[in-house]
C-alpha cells in the first residue's frame, strides 16, 4: 500500500472526500519480502459512500494498470491506464454535449509511467519558491493519505475496522452525555 498504491489511495481520497473508517487485509502471495504484495481495503467515506481498494504487485506475467471507478446513482466514471491516464467509462443518465470532448481531451498517453504530473509539479514547486505563492498540495493534505494508509496497516494488524476520525471516549472537552454537549 505504501509504495505501489499510495498515489491511487491519494487520488481516491481527493476525489471522494474524507474517509471515516477502513477495514483491510493483506498477504504475501508471491514475493518473498517483508511487506505485503497483495492488499485489499474497504472504506467508509464521511459522505456515506463506500469504497474498495485492491492493490498487488503479484500480478503475473506482467503488471496491470491502476484504475479508479466511481459508480453513482446518476452515472459511472472509470479512469484507467498505467498512469491513470485514460477515461474508459464516462456514462451519465443525462449526457451532455461536452462528454465526447472530455473523453478525448483527458485520455492522453503519457511519455512514460510517471505521466505528465511530475514535471508540472516540479515547475509548480519552483514557482512557489520564487514567488512565495501557496502550494496546491501542502504537507497537511499529504498527511491525509499517510493517515489513511497507516489506518489500513493498523486494521491489517488488528483485524478490526479502524476509525480515522477522533471519537472521544474519556475526553471531557466536547463530551456528549444525555444528548447535551459539555465543554
Amino acid at each position: 500500500m505504501t509504495n505501489q498504491a499510495s498515489h491511487h489511495v491519494d487520488l481516491l481520497e481527493w476525489m471522494m472526500g474524507d474517509v471515516d473508517s477502513v477495514h483491510a487485509r493483506s498477504m504475501v502471495a508471491l514475493a518473498h519480502i517483508e511487506a505485503e504484495d497483495t492488499a485489499i481495503a474497504t472504506l467508509k467515506f464521511r459522505n456515506g459512500a463506500l469504497g474498495i481498494i485492491e492493490a498487488t504487485t503479484a500480478a503475473r506475467p506482467a503488471d496491470l494498470e491502476g484504475s479508479i471507478s466511481v459508480l453513482g446513482e446518476r452515472g459511472a466514471v472509470e479512469i484507467a491506464g498505467f498512469s491513470v491516464n485514460k477515461i474508459r467509462t464516462w456514462q451519465f443518465s443525462e449526457p451532455t454535449v461536452e462528454d465526447e470532448e472530455i473523453i478525448h481531451r483527458y485520455s492522453v498517453n503519457p511519455p512514460n509511467v510517471y505521466g505528465f504530473g511530475h514535471q508540472a509539479y516540479y515547475e509548480h514547486v519552483v514557482s512557489c519558491i520564487r514567488d512565495g505563492s501557496a502550494a496546491i498540495v501542502d504537507g497537511l493534505v499529504g498527511r491525509k493519505s499517510l493517515e489513511l494508509i497507516s489506518a489500513m496497516y493498523e486494521s491489517i494488524e488488528t483485524g478490526k475496522e479502524v476509525s480515522l476520525r477522533f471519537h472521544p471516549k474519556r475526553c471531557r472537552l466536547g463530551e456528549v452525555t444525555n444528548g447535551r454537549t459539555h465543554g
